[in-house]
């Protein structure tokens, strides 16, 4: 199975490569990691490892980056001479890593899963353990780990249903796969089920709940709302609609919506944040098409200029999201109106937000249960159904405080997740120190 494994990953390979490669030289995307995952790394970068033990996280990208921080940050306490190497999938990811893991001891790039690439890491890493962080399933890379007897963890570990359903069309590979695993500890019981249907034993699965609560709440200050106050021009007193991690199809919407909230309130400020800041140019140019000229990018006010009369602020930066929600009066997370299964509703809750999102949230159904339970989420069907429920909230002022309250009160009451997990892997770094 792993050679046929690797004959189809070496086709797709062959294929993705002049897609990757065009869109390096004409947007600047995968220019910093698309070098480093086939190995191509400076040996400074790995000669700086040191300390023991050494301990290997990865997080895929910005969200699992979110769920690991708080996790490195109690490993740290607990080793305090380890190094910690902190891997990302993504760029975006890579950033966030180097702006809220603090404490880790070295950033790299994941490998490519060719086995001679990641065998290569591996050797110069030189692993204790290795932690997985959500479930992102490489063969090559977690067989040359139990190969090399490198322990391999998975913490905050969850399935969306889209990847459920991928794997389990080929349930009888990853079963072997996921043998490599020592221990998971996962979100939910609806996690822990499937992982068992593919092949992951319960009596090493255990259900410890979502560590980016505790990253959440920790995150939410006073002095990160004044930043982002300071640097957009915004006040507590203004009226402020934060659509945040937007795609492709729902922008225009949100327009529209806002539009409407205009004809009600006039001073209402709108912030659009794409998903994917090489889209801000597009959602630029989307919202002057509609008749909106008073904009400014956040690249702008970085670079000196003031916002004045704009109402319209679009951040064309990776990382502001968390801090911009501070500001909002009420939010839409996007991913949910089109059929991308949502983004993470819990980081406007922990600013005690409103939030509003689409129907295509299978990816954070336990999020948005949780939420809808103290009515701090809402779903929506449409734009007018968005624009109808801003609308009725913002004539109700107390309730819609009272809502954005319950819902940070939650944030809160969930934390704890990320102390466990922590003690989870610290037990089998000790158990193999003591060997």
């Amino acid at each position: 199975m792993y050679i046929l494994y690797n004959i189809l990953l070496s086709i797709a390979a062959m294929c993705a490569l002049p897609y990757y490669a065009a869109r390096m030289i004409w947007t600047g995307k995968y220019r910093k990691s698309l070098g480093p995952k086939f190995g191509f790394v400076d040996n400074k970068i790995f000669s700086e490892m040191n300390g023991s033990p050494r301990i290997w996280i990865h997080a895929v990208s910005v969200g699992e980056v979110t769920a690991a921080a708080p996790i490195v940050a109690l490993l740290r306490t607990y080793f305090p001479e380890a190094c910690i190497v902190f891997s990302t999938s993504t760029e975006t990811g890579q950033e966030m890593a180097r702006r809220i893991v603090t404490t880790a001891t070295s950033f790299i790039y994941y490998p490519l899963d060719i086995p001679w690439v990641v065998r290569k890491f591996i050797t110069r890493v030189n692993p204790d353990i290795f932690i997985l962080t959500e479930t992102e399933l490489w063969p090559n890379f977690m067989r040359a780990c139990r190969e090399r007897g490198v322990k391999i963890v998975m913490v905050n570990g969850r399935i969306s249903p889209r990847s459920f359903q991928k794997y389990a069309a080929t349930r009888f590979f990853w079963k072997g796969v996921l043998d490599a695993i020592i221990e998971i500890g996962v979100i939910s019981q609806i996690d822990a089920e499937r992982l068992r249907v593919l092949g992951m034993p319960p009596s090493r699965m255990h259900i410890m709940g979502n560590a980016k609560y505790d990253s959440l709440a920790a995150k939410a200050s006073h002095e990160l709302r004044e930043e982002a106050e300071k640097r957009l021009n915004i006040t507590s007193a203004d009226k402020v609609f934060v659509a945040g991690s937007t795609h492709e199809g729902e922008e225009k919407i949100i327009l529209d919506v806002y539009q409407g909230l205009l004809n009600k309130y006039p001073d209402f400020k709108l912030i659009l944040i794409p998903r994917h800041p090489e889209r801000a140019q597009a959602v630029l140019a989307l919202a002057r098409e509609s008749g909106f000229n008073d904009c400014i990018t956040l690249t702008e006010l970085i670079a000196g200029r003031l916002r004045t009369h704009e109402r319209i602020i679009i951040i064309d930066i990776i990382g502001e999201l968390f801090k911009v929600y501070s500001l909002a009066t009420v939010v839409f997370c996007g991913g949910s109106l089109v059929p991308k299964g949502g983004q993470n509703i819990l980081e406007p809750a922990a600013w005690g937000k409103v939030i509003f999102y689409g129907p295509s949230m299978d990816d954070f159904r336990e999020e948005r249960d949780l939420l809808e339970k103290t009515g701090t989420g809402i779903t929506v069907g449409s734009g007018s159904e968005l624009l109808e429920g801003i609308l009725k909230l913002m004539s109700d002022p107390d309730d819609l405080i009272k809502r954005g309250e319950e819902g940070r009160k939650m944030v809160i009451a969930n934390t704890g997740a990320a102390e466990k997990y922590a003690k989870m892997v610290s037990t089998h770094i000790r158990s193999g120190n003591a060997q």
